[in-house]
C-alpha cells in the first residue's frame, strides 16, 4: 500500500466546490426554519428532498447513519420491470416500471445504469415450461416498447457460450430479456448532490432524539451528531418519515399508541469471485412466484435473494449460515459447483424490504409506496422499489400538495410544471468518459489503467475528470487503494471533501466497492481514516 502524505480538504469556500464543514452546517439546520425536514437518507427519502427541493420548498435531510447505509445499498442492484408481476396479471405495473427504468437508464442516469441480458433457463421438471416462458418474455419486452430488444427463446448451447458456468443438465431451452442494474449506493449518492444542487441542506450521522411539537403538531427535531456528539434541532412546518424498516419507531415518537403499519422481509445476497467471465445474468425459477439471480456485477457475481419475514431489530438484520446455504443451494439449480464453492465468497449482506402490513407470504406481497399522515401531522412513506424511486418522490409530493388546508401548496411549483427527466450530476458518456481519461492521463507520469478509467467513468460519470485532476495535482493519489481493485486514492479524497464521507465504512462500501470485494484489510482501512482525519 501507498504511504500516503497529507491531503488537506480541497478548498473551503463553497465557491471552490467542497462541502461546508459539519458544524457549518448544523448552524444552517439550527437557523433556518424549514418547509420540509425529510428524516431518513435512504432512496425514498432522497428522491423525496430532490423533488420537493425543486418545486422550489426550502428542505433539510437528515439520517442516523449514512446516506444509502441500510436497506438502499443492499438491493439486487438491479433497475427492472418486474417479470413475476406479469404473473399476477399486473400488466399496467409492469409498464410502468418499464417507463421508470428506461428513464432512468437512458436519460436521468446513463453513466451510472447499464443494460443487462437475462437468460431464463427452462429445465425438465421446472416449474415453467419454455412455450410459457417464452410468451412471458416476448410480452415483457412488449410492454418496455422491445426497447431491450424482442424477448425470445435460444439454444442451451448459445446461452453456454454466455454464460459458462450454466448447467447443462437436463436443460431444455433459454428464454431471454432484457432489464438494466446499477450500482445502488452510487446511484443514491448522486442523487443527494441533485437534492443538494436544487438547495437541499444535507447531513448524514446525525440521529433523530425527539421530535419537536407546536400545540400538538410536529414541527421539527432534536438531533445528536454522532460524530463529535453534538445536540442540535431544526425546525420545519412539515416533517417526513422515511426512515424505511424504523418508520414505526420513529410514527411512536409522534404518537406512542400508533399501531403498526408495516411488517419486514430480508433479502440476502452473495458475492463471489468469478471463476470465468459472463457477458449475461441468469434468473432461475426457484418455484411458481420465486426467482433466484444470478448477476455479473463489478467484475464479480452477486447472488441472491431469499425472502422471508423479519421480525428483530432491523439493525441487527445480517446474512446467516441458513442464508448462505440456501442462496447456493438454489443457485445450483442452473450454475456449475465450481463457481459456487464456498473459498470464492468475498462478502455477504441483507436488506430489509418495508412491505404493508398484513397476513400472506412476503415473497407475494405487492412491493407498493405507502403514504400516511399521524396524528402529529408527521407524513410517514414506507415500501416502493429501487427503479421507481423518482416516481416515489413525485407521489409523495403530489401528497403534500393535497394536504388539508394546502399548507405548502402555494409555495411549490407542481410536479407537472417541472422537468420529467431532469439527469442526475455528472451525466455523460462513459464510454467517451472512459476514453478520455486514457487519452489525456497524467502528465507527467504512467496514463491511467484502463480498468481505472472506466471504473470512475461507470460511476461518476463525467465528474470522474475531477478526480483524475486532483489524482495529477497530488500524485500519490494516484495509486490504487488495494492492488486487486480499480481504485485509486483520489477517490477517498473525493468522498472525504465532496460526498459526504465521514467514516471509513462510508468509503470502503458505499463510496468504493472495496468492501464487495473483499479486500478492506486492516492497512487499507488505516489508509482510509488517515486521509478522513486530514480534512480541515
Amino acid at each position: 500500500m501507498t504511504t500516503l502524505q497529507s491531503v488537506p480538504a480541497l478548498g473551503t469556500h463553497p465557491a471552490s466546490g467542497s462541502l461546508p464543514s459539519r458544524a457549518e452546517t448544523r448552524d444552517q439546520l439550527s437557523r433556518a426554519t424549514y418547509d420540509l425536514l425529510v428524516i431518513g437518507g435512504g432512496i425514498l427519502g432522497i428522491s423525496t428532498a430532490w423533488h420537493a427541493a425543486q418545486s422550489g420548498l426550502r428542505v433539510a435531510l437528515v439520517d442516523a447513519g449514512d446516506f444509502a447505509g441500510a436497506t438502499s445499498s443492499a438491493s439486487s442492484k438491479l433497475l427492472h420491470g418486474g417479470l413475476r408481476y406479469l404473473q399476477t396479471g399486473a400488466v399496467k405495473l409492469v409498464a410502468e416500471n418499464h417507463f421508470e427504468r428506461r428513464a432512468v437508464s437512458r436519460e436521468v442516469a446513463p453513466h451510472l445504469a447499464n443494460p443487462l441480458t437475462f437468460y431464463l433457463p427452462v429445465y425438465k421438471g421446472g416449474p415453467h415450461g419454455a412455450a410459457k416462458l417464452g410468451a412471458g418474455v416476448f410480452a415483457y419486452s412488449a410492454l418496455s416498447a422491445f426497447g431491450d430488444g424482442v424477448g425470445h427463446v435460444i439454444s442451451p448451447a448459445k446461452a453456454q457460450r454466455d454464460v459458462p458456468e450454466l448447467r447443462t443438465d437436463n436443460l431444455k431451452a433459454v428464454a431471454v430479456y432484457g432489464d438494466d442494474q446499477m450500482n445502488d449506493a452510487r446511484m443514491a449518492l448522486m442523487t443527494v448532490r441533485a437534492a443538494v444542487d436544487a438547495g437541499a441542506v444535507v447531513l448524514n450521522h446525525a440521529a433523530v432524539t425527539g421530535l419537536r411539537f407546536t400545540r400538538g403538531r410536529v414541527t421539527g427535531a432534536d438531533l445528536k451528531d454522532s460524530v463529535d456528539g453534538t445536540e442540535f434541532g431544526v425546525t420545519a412546518r412539515l416533517v417526513l418519515n422515511a426512515t424505511g424498516p424504523w418508520v414505526d419507531h420513529l410514527r411512536k415518537m409522534e404518537d406512542p399508541n400508533a399501531a403498526p403499519s408495516i411488517r419486514l422481509s430480508k433479502g440476502a445476497h452473495l458475492v463471489l469471485k468469478r471463476t470465468r467471465p459472463w457477458r449475461a445474468a441468469l434468473a432461475t425459477p426457484i418455484d411458481k412466484y420465486r426467482i433466484t439471480f444470478a448477476l455479473p456485477w463489478e467484475d464479480m457475481l452477486l447472488l441472491g435473494t431469499t425472502d422471508e419475514e423479519y421480525e428483530g431489530d432491523p439493525a441487527d438484520v445480517a446474512v446467516t449460515e441458513a442464508d448462505t446455504a440456501q442462496i447456493l443451494d438454489e443457485a445450483a439449480f442452473s450454475i456449475k459447483d465450481q463457481q459456487l464453492s464456498r473459498d470464492l465468497i468475498t462478502y455477504s449482506f441483507a436488506g430489509l424490504r418495508v412491505l404493508p402490513g398484513g397476513p400472506g407470504d412476503t415473497s407475494k406481497a405487492k412491493r407498493e409506496t405507502v403514504v400516511t399522515e399521524g396524528r402529529g401531522g408527521m407524513l410517514s412513506v414506507a415500501g416502493g422499489k429501487w427503479t421507481t424511486f423518482r416516481h416515489i418522490g413525485r407521489t409523495v409530493m403530489n401528497k403534500l400538495a393535497a394536504l388539508p388546508g394546502h399548507p405548502l401548496a402555494e409555495d411549490m411549483e407542481p410536479m407537472n410544471r417541472l422537468p420529467r427527466k431532469l439527469p442526475l450530476p455528472g451525466i455523460a458518456n462513459p464510454n467517451a468518459v472512459a476514453h478520455r481519461l486514457l487519452v489525456d492521463g497524467p502528465a507527467p507520469g504512467p496514463r491511467m489503467a484502463p480498468d481505472t478509467a472506466r471504473h470512475l467513468a461507470t460511476h461518476y460519470g463525467s465528474l470522474a475528470f475531477d478526480i483524475a485532476r486532483l489524482a495529477n495535482e497530488h500524485p500519490e493519489l494516484a495509486e490504487r487503494v488495494h492492488p486487486d481493485a480499480p481504485e485509486i486514492w483520489a477517490q477517498v479524497a473525493y468522498a472525504r471533501d465532496h460526498e459526504w464521507a465521514e467514516t471509513a465504512d462510508d468509503v470502503l462500501r458505499r463510496r468504493t466497492t472495496l468492501t464487495i470485494r473483499g479486500l478492506a484489510t486492516d492497512d487499507v482501512r488505516e489508509g482510509v481514516e488517515k486521509l478522513l482525519a486530514d480534512r480541515d
